[in-house]
C-alpha cells in the first residue's frame, strides 16, 4: 500500500522531531511537498546541499536537545559522509538524527544509469558507516512501527539512523505553497534560445535534471547531434567545475555552462574558483526558476539572493541578469568576444513538458562522442 504523507509526517512529529531539513528528492517529493505546506516556517529548512542539512540538524540538537529529520536522495549521501562520520557519529559528538533517504537505483528496480551503482551499494555504504537502517516501501504494513523503532534506536545510540524509502512509497500529494512567476520564458525555451544564438563550435556542459534532457531533445529535433554537449546526468552541483576543467583544457574553444539555481547553490564555492580563473572562453549561465524543479518544485533561495553581486564579488569579468528573448540573444552574441569568465543569470518560470524524454545514449557514449570530437579517440 502507498503511505499517506500526512500520517507519516504526524508519526514523525509524534516521535519528537520538530525540525525538517534537507534537499528535496523525486522519491520523497510527495512527503517533501507535505512538509513544505504544513511544517511551520521555523521548523523547515531546505538547504543548499545535504551536508549542510546534517550540520544544521547537529546545531539544532545542541540548542534544543531535540533531533531533526534530514531528508535527501541517496545520490546526496556523499555530501553527508564527512559531517556524519566526523561530527554526528557516536564516537565523536554523538548527535541523534533521522535520515530519510530516497532509494534511487534500488536493485531490481529500473532506473537511470547514474542511479544504478549508487542504489546497489546503498546498504553496504550505510553498513560501512555503521549507520543502522530500515526500509519503508509499499510492502510495509505498519510504517508507524518502523518509525518508532528507528527513533528508539536513534535515541539509545545517540547517533544517526536511516530510513530507506523505496520508489512508490508515498501516495500523491500536490504542493500547494507555490511561488508563481510571470517571466517571459520557461527553462526549455531559454535553452533553445541560448543554443540557437551560438555559432555551433562551442562546447556545452549542462546540469543534471530537466536541463540536460531538454538540451538533448533540442539537439535531436534540429538534427545537430550530441557530440558538443556533456550531459551532467549525476553529480548535482558540480556542473560549473566540470565546465571549468573543460575550458581550461580547451583554451581555443568557448565553453558554455548551462547551470541551474539549485545546482549553483549546492556548491557555491565553485563560483569563487571559476571567477578567479580569468578564462575568457567560459560563459557560466544559471537558469534560475527558484525551484528544485526536477524533484517536485520545492523552492530554492534562487530568487532571494543576488547571484549577480555574488558573481561579481567572485571575480567574473561580466555578470548580468536577463529575462527576455532579446536580452538573451544580444548577451550571448556580445560575450562571444568579451573577456571572461562571464556570468549570466536568466530568470524563468518553472515547469516542463509532461512528454519530455530522456537521453537515448548512455553516459559512456556521451563521453566518447565529445572526446572524439576533441580528437581524443576512446580507448
Amino acid at each position: 500500500m502507498m503511505h499517506d504523507p500526512a500520517k507519516f509526517y504526524a508519526k514523525i512529529r509524534e516521535e519528537g522531531f520538530n525540525l525538517f531539513t534537507g534537499v528535496p528528492d523525486s522519491l520523497l517529493k510527495d512527503f517533501c511537498a507535505y512538509v513544505t505546506d504544513h511544517a511551520p516556517a521555523a521548523q523547515h529548512v531546505i538547504t543548499a546541499n545535504e551536508g549542510n542539512a546534517v550540520a544544521l540538524a547537529l546545531g539544532h540538537y545542541l540548542g534544543t536537545k531535540q533531533p531533526a529529520v534530514v531528508y535527501l536522495q541517496n545520490s546526496g549521501v556523499g555530501n553527508t559522509i564527512n559531517p556524519l562520520l566526523s561530527l554526528a557519529d557516536s564516537e565523536v559528538y554523538g548527535i541523534p538524527m533521522l535520515l530519510l533517504i530516497g532509494w534511487r537505483g534500488e536493485p531490481g528496480i529500473k532506473d537511470e544509469p547514474q542511479h544504478i551503482k549508487q542504489g546497489r551499494v546503498m546498504t553496504d555504504l550505510l553498513d560501512a558507516m555503521e549507520i543502522p537502517w530500515y526500509v519503508v516501501g509499499q510492502e510495509t504494513t505498519d510504517s508507524d512501527a518502523v518509525i518508532a523503532e528507528a527513533a528508539a534506536r536513534m535515541r539509545d545510540t545517540h547517533a544517526p539512523v536511516a530510513l530507506l524509502v523505496r520508489k512508490g512509497t508515498f501516495a500523491k500529494y500536490q504542493l500547494q505553497n507555490k511561488v508563481e512567476t510571470h517571466y517571459p520564458l520557461n527553462r526549455e525555451a531559454c535553452i533553445e534560445l541560448v543554443v540557437g544564438a551560438l555559432d555551433g563550435n562551442e562546447l556545452i556542459v549542462s546540469t543534471t535534471g530537466m536541463a540536460s534532457r531538454e538540451l538533448y531533445e533540442y539537439r535531436a529535433r534540429v538534427g545537430q547531434g550530441h557530440s558538443r554537449d556533456f550531459l551532467t546526468v549525476g553529480g548535482m552541483g558540480h556542473t560549473a567545475s566540470i565546465a571549468l576543467g573543460l575550458a581550461r583544457s580547451q583554451p581555443g574553444r568557448q565553453v558554455i555552462c548551462l547551470d541551474g539555481d539549485g545546482s549553483a547553490l549546492m556548491h557555491l564555492g565553485a563560483l569563487a574558483v571559476t571567477g578567479q580563473s580569468q578564462l575568457g572562453n567560459l560563459i557560466h549561465i544559471v537558469i534560475n526558476n527558484g525551484a528544485h524543479d526536477s524533484v517536485g518544485g520545492q523552492p530554492t533561495a534562487g530568487f532571494d539572493i543576488d547571484l549577480i553581486a555574488i558573481a561579481r564579488a567572485c571575480g567574473y569579468a561580466h555578470a548580468q541578469r536577463l529575462e527576455t528573448e532579446e536580452e538573451i540573444i544580444a548577451a550571448v552574441a556580445a560575450l562571444a568576444s568579451s573577456p571572461g569568465p562571464s556570468f549570466l543569470e536568466i530568470r524563468v518560470n518553472k515547469g516542463s513538458r509532461s512528454d519530455l524524454g530522456r537521453p537515448q545514449s548512455s553516459p559512456a557514449e556521451n563521453r566518447d562522442a565529445l572526446m572524439t570530437r576533441l580528437g581524443h579517440a576512446p580507448a
